[in-house]
This record gives C-alpha cells, structure tokens and sequence, in this order.
C-alpha cells in the first residue's frame, strides 16, 4: 500500500526551497508514495508544479509569507481540514511560516509522520531581539510535535542546537540541491550577450537572486560601482526581480552605471543553465541564508563564487579555493575580490574547475534518497 506524503510550503516563487521541494515531488517514486502539495497560488514556479505528474495540488490563497493574523488563521484551518480529509502519512513542511502553521494543522490533524525542512530560519541576527525570540520560540515549541528535522547544512544545524530549537544531532541532512546535470552539461558559452545588449569582451559579473532584503541586492551594485571606478572589463548582471528593485534602480542611478550593468528580470527556470554559461563570475550578497542553490549551480557551471560569509557558505565555498567568503555588507572587500578575478582569468578558470569537481555533493538524487529512507524509516516505526 502506498503511503500518502504532503509537502506545504508558502509560495512558489522562484527560490532554492522551492526549486528542491518540487524537485523532490518529482522524484518521490510513486509506486511508493502518493504524492501531494499544498502551496500559495501565486508564483514564477507555479506552472513547474502543473506539470509534475500524479501529483495532487492544493492552492491555498491565504498562505502568504508576511505576518497576516487573519489570513495566517485562514491558512492554518484550510491546512487542518485538508489533512483531516486526505489522512496523508507524512506532511514535510518547508519554510518558517509554513512550517509553523503546517506542522501544527497535521499534527491537531493526526498525521503520524511530520517532517520539516529549516531552509535557514525565521530568525537572524539582524531582527529586533523581540522578534528574534518570538520566532525562536514558535520554532522551540514546533520542534516537540515534529517527527524529524532536516537541515540543509551543517551551519543551520549548529545555529538550530545553539537557539534551543533542537537537540544535538536529532536532525538528518539534506542539502538545497540542484539536478547537477542539467548545469554541467557542455554547451557553448555566452551566445546570450548579444541578446542582454552586452559586448562580448566583457567579463560578466552575476548575481542571481531574489530582490529581498535578505539577499541585499543593493550591495551588489556597490560592488559594482567600486570595480567600475577602477576598471571597465567587467559588465554586472542581475537575474531576478522583487521589493527591492526600485531601490536597485535609484541606486543604479545614483552611481550613473546603467551601461554597466543589465537587470535581466526573473528568468524561466528552464533558462537557468544558459543563464550561468553566459557569466564569468558569480556575486551573492544575502545577510543571511540556509544553502543556496545558486552556490551548487554555480559549481556545476564551473565558475567562481563570491560571497558572504553566512550559514551554510563554507560548506560550498572554500575560501581561496573555489571561490571569496566576506562578511556581510563587506562591499569594499568583495570588490576587491572581484576585481582580482577580472584582472586574472586564469585564476577564474582555476577556481571554477575546483567547485566542478566537488559539485556532486550537492546532487539532488542525493537528497532524495537520504530524505525518503528518512521516510521509510519514520514509517516503520508508526507501524
């Protein structure tokens, strides 16, 4: 008999959690596992999770990401109801807000088997010490009723087992992982300039992310006003679009570098791969993260990363190895670094060969098959 599994996470828009669940609902083998997914209706992967076979959706309009009191209520009764009808064996839960409310709907539901995913945590170091204990707590609370916690790397687990959120080694890993060979497959290397507008003796500088403030894209145009004032080789390049991108732009403006830099809006998730062979360098700025996908795909596609020193950064990136950690906001040393790799494309290549040979950690078949014997296992003992 199959068991049924639900996965609930806020939105689909375009993120490293998102991309891993719905990577991980298509690779559920279904001659062991029902497979559904409970989500907001709204975002760019939306039409991925249409396409995923056998797989039953459940669009929740209300499960939105910012604190709404009665929205959140709305949600976490939709979610009750749902699982009191399906009676699915497992719920895995991803993301802070989802987790909290998912986890607590199945559990007052009677799931058996409840899973959550901490792709980093709703709190960090840069929130009120109010908020930050508040969210601290709800996850404190949350852990009791959950069956199994799944970190995505070692930093998250350390910060986990240091807040009290969970005890030392009760949680397995799971890396935020990619599909390794859709990003390393060999195809020609930047067809797509011509198309951004960019000349192509330019060394392209990229940054993929989410326009949040948690990926503080704004430093990622002061990185690149500070290499622009010393040199014109580069070209800077952002995939992506959100909140902050009216203040990108002013800043954009404010340092008069519009021909320098090319906002590529949120790309297809399908176009990604050929995103990352169009660039030469890739930047990530975020103040805080669990693991982020754009580390292993940038691995994959064999190019050096610069980035902030946060969570799980070190367990991708090797600090002159493959790539340059800074502490965060450190605008004035990752331009440093990034102009040293502009001025040294040997060094580039070099780099960008060193996370290759590593990127197979960071595989979602082994994800998978690390979380479904989790599954299995949790399974057998509810008998």
């Amino acid at each position: 008999m199959r068991s049924k599994v639900f996965h609930v996470i806020t939105k689909l828009e375009l993120g490293g959690a998102q991309k891993v669940t719905l990577m991980t609902l298509e690779r559920l083998p279904r001659e062991r596992y029902q497979v559904g997914l409970a989500t907001g209706p709204e975002g760019l992967l939306v039409d991925w999770a249409n396409r995923i076979p056998d797989l039953s959706r459940v669009w929740i309009p209300s499960l939105v990401r910012e604190v709404r009191p009665v929205k959140d209520l709305v949600a976490f009764v939709k979610l009750w109801r749902l699982f009191r009808r399906e009676r699915p064996q497992v719920v895995h839960t991803h993301s802070s807000k989802a987790g909290i409310l998912g986890r607590w709907a199945a559990w007052l539901a009677g799931v058996p088997v409840i899973f959550h995913t901490a792709h980093g945590f709703g709190f960090n170091d840069f929130q009120r010490p109010i908020v930050r204990k508040v969210y601290v707590w709800l996850e404190r609370i949350t852990t009791k009723i959950t069956t199994k916690l799944v970190v995505v790397s070692y930093a998250n687990a350390d910060k986990g087992e240091q807040s009290g959120v969970f005890r030392r080694g009760d949680w397995i890993l799971c890396r935020d992982s990619i599909s390794v060979e859709e990003f390393i497959q060999p195809k020609p290397r930047r067809r797509q300039l011509r198309t951004w507008g960019i000349p192509d003796d330019k060394v392209i500088v990229g940054m993929v992310a989410c326009f949040k403030p948690q990926k503080s894209p704004e430093d990622f145009v002061e990185v690149a006003a500070r290499v622009l004032k010393k040199t014109h080789r580069a070209h800077f390049v952002m995939a992506g679009d959100g909140e902050l991108r009216p203040s990108v732009e002013e800043r954009i403006r404010k340092y008069g570098i519009g021909g320098h830099i090319t906002l590529l809006g949120w790309q297809n998730e399908n176009d990604m791969p050929e995103v990352y062979r169009n660039l030469d360098i890739v930047v990530l700025t975020s103040l805080w993260e669990g693991l982020p996908c754009v580390f292993s795909e940038a691995m994959a596609a064999e190019l050096p990363i610069i980035a902030t020193n946060v969570d799980g950064a070190r367990e991708a990136i090797i600090d002159a190895d493959n790539g340059y950690l800074h502490e965060p906001h450190d605008v004035d040393g990752m331009a440093e670094s990034v102009l040293r790799l502009v001025e040294d494309q040997d060094l580039c290549r070099k780099m960008g060969h060193r996370g290759k040979s590593r990127v197979m950690e960071f595989d979602i078949g082994t994800s998978v098959a690390t979380l479904e014997a989790a599954y299995r296992d949790c399974l057998g003992k509810t008998g």
